[in-house]
């Protein structure tokens, strides 16, 4: 399988930004797995569901109405688009994700989508556990430091009380769960293209992907 490309990385290693662009360069549609976990950690919080609350999340995933229209995701009809975008989403989001019964519900989904091909996908066990007979993976990477400037610059507004040295304390805390996870973990394997975006343009990144193409 040639027609799904799956771009995984750790968190604000810039998959989201990267992935849309390229999917518009090759006329591909895109999928956020991040913002199907975002909308669950939503909906719990919305609920007042803890985060290790299996049973609860199981039926989350099951009850949930996600749809996409361009770039902004509706759950159960309500457009979350901004309201998943903050740092304390973003971190419920992390713990919901590393819950078994959370990533077993939203797998037929994100398959289902990838199966019809022309895809980009990106999350952290894309091109693992999602779709792995894709030829085509990408692990998109930079410093810790570089990750934290951008994931600050891309929540500042949604969260004004957000400094740069707890978005470095956060990118650190999740990328320790997200790699040591027992469910689907983040891993680079020997397949996977490997790109360090740190000192890269967004158009170098797009670039180096669609030339990396099989």
């Amino acid at each position: 399988m040639k027609n799904v490309i799956t771009i995984d990385g750790p968190s604000g290693s810039g998959k989201g930004t990267i992935s849309k662009m390229v999917a518009k360069k090759l006329g591909y549609s895109y999928l956020d797995t991040g913002a199907l976990y975002r909308a669950v950690a939503w909906k719990a919080r919305k609920l007042g569901i803890s985060s290790d609350n299996d049973e609860a999340l199981k039926k989350i995933t099951e009850n949930i109405r996600l749809e996409f229209n361009g770039e902004k995701i509706f759950a159960d009809g309500i457009d979350i688009s901004s309201s998943i975008r903050t740092a304390e989403i973003g971190e419920l989001s992390s713990q919901v994700s590393s819950r078994p019964a959370v990533r077993a519900g939203l797998f037929s989904l994100q398959r289902e989508i990838c199966l019809r091909g022309k895809v980009v996908i990106e999350g952290r066990d894309a091109g693992t556990a999602i779709i792995p007979e894709t030829e085509n993976k990408f692990y998109l990477d930079a410093s810790v430091e570089e990750r934290a400037r951008r994931r600050y610059e891309e929540l500042k507004l949604n969260d004004p009380g957000l400094t740069i040295d707890n978005t470095i304390d956060d990118i650190k805390k999740r990328d320790r769960r997200d790699s040591t996870r027992e469910t689907s973990p983040l891993v680079r394997t020997d397949d996977m293209t490997y790109i360090d975006s740190t000192e890269m343009t967004r158009e170098e990144v797009v670039n180096a992907i669609i030339n990396n193409l099989k």
